[in-house]
């Protein structure tokens, strides 16, 4: 069964999986390998993953982005602690819940101008400590880039982990764009991780071209103690763990996650370019990664989801958000805003 194809800038999760990544499934789709990641597959993800992060790197594979986060947050706090973030976080506004339900966190949520905690921000909730009224602030997570398209520089995020880890708390980074991150800074993965004190990072693939595979990349091994064993429990273990693994091998390999991120990055720009010179239409924030953020007539954004799907992101102010992903043409991005200019004339005449 197949169907017809369409382009749409809703989401960078919308895009198929990248041929080389399903070449590398392929590949691995021979003989038999020991399940639950006891494979040579999962083996070749782990050097590969302390090739990015470092020897002390460990790779834990899962299958989704709520997963890797969920887990790793677990691991890293105690019962009755607490994990500090932006009221805009994935995991406080897009997570169903999972945080509070799967793992039994309570969530310190700080609103935010830009989705960017800093030191002082995060002082706004990480007080209370010995309080046993209050649940113990313990983590802090980030997200690189953030859910409203900003990047933390190094020196952020250096400057938060020392903060934190002054007050006695551990530092996760939700990296379900890392790549972009990564592109977008011209760095590699550790230059804003394991070099600046980063403890646990959600390592995403599948924004940047694979099917289903993330991983709970551990770069401090005494922050997260028993995440293999929270795995298990919370449903995210693969038995066929070797094509989970190769899907995020193939993203490690001749750099093929920095040549996705870039080529979705670059196309952002483009489509920011573009609409800028369109009269009427308002782009409200940095387009820093792959993400667009737009404020257009109602009318005009109704008009326009019939012809492209996209997501309103704040029904009060009218503000959309466009998401540009791996296989993003420039025709896509001409194409659409040819429609938005269109459709601004037709809302001006």
């Amino acid at each position: 069964m197949t169907s017809t194809p369409w382009r749409g800038f809703a989401s960078d999760n919308y895009a198929g999986i990248h041929p080389e990544v399903l070449d590398a499934i392929a590949r691995v789709n021979t003989g038999h390998q020991v399940a639950y990641g006891d494979d040579d597959v999962t083996a070749e993800l782990a050097s590969a993953m302390q090739a990015q992060f470092g020897p002390q790197a460990e790779a834990f594979p899962v299958f989704n982005g709520t997963g890797a986060n969920v887990v790793a947050l677990q691991a890293m706090t105690k019962r009755w602690e607490a994990v500090v973030c932006a009221t805009s976080a994935h995991v406080n506004v897009d997570e169903g819940g999972a945080p509070e339900h799967g793992a039994g966190l309570k969530l310190w949520t700080i609103p935010t101008p830009d989705g960017k905690l800093t030191p002082e921000l995060i002082d706004t909730q990480a007080w209370g400590f010995g309080d046993v009224h209050r649940a113990q602030p313990g983590v802090v997570t980030i997200t690189q880039s953030t859910e409203l398209g900003t990047l933390y520089t190094v020196e952020e995020v250096a400057a938060i982990a020392d903060h934190a880890h002054g007050l006695g708390m551990s530092v996760h980074l939700d990296g379900a764009r890392i790549a972009n991150a990564a592109a977008a800074l011209g760095t590699g993965f550790r230059e804003f991780t394991t070099d600046v004190g980063v403890d646990v990072v959600s390592f995403g693939g599948t924004k940047n071209g694979t099917m289903l595979s993330e991983a709970i990349v551990v770069v401090n091994p005494d922050a997260s103690p028993g995440v293999d064993f929270l795995r298990k429990s919370s449903m995210q273990l693969a038995s066929k763990m070797r094509f989970v693994s190769a899907q995020l091998l193939a993203l490690l390999t001749d750099d093929l996650w920095h040549r996705n991120a870039s080529h979705s990055n670059a196309m952002a720009r483009e489509l920011e370019a573009r609409v800028r010179a369109i009269d009427g239409v308002s782009v409200v924030r940095p387009v820093q990664a792959n993400a667009v953020f737009a404020v257009l007539p109602p009318t005009v954004t109704e008009r326009l989801q019939k012809r492209f799907r996209f997501y309103t992101w704040d029904q009060a102010t009218g503000e959309v958000r466009w998401m540009c992903s791996w296989d993003t043409t420039l025709e896509d991005v001409h194409s659409f805003a040819d429609a938005i200019a269109e459709e601004m004339s037709a809302e001006a005449s």
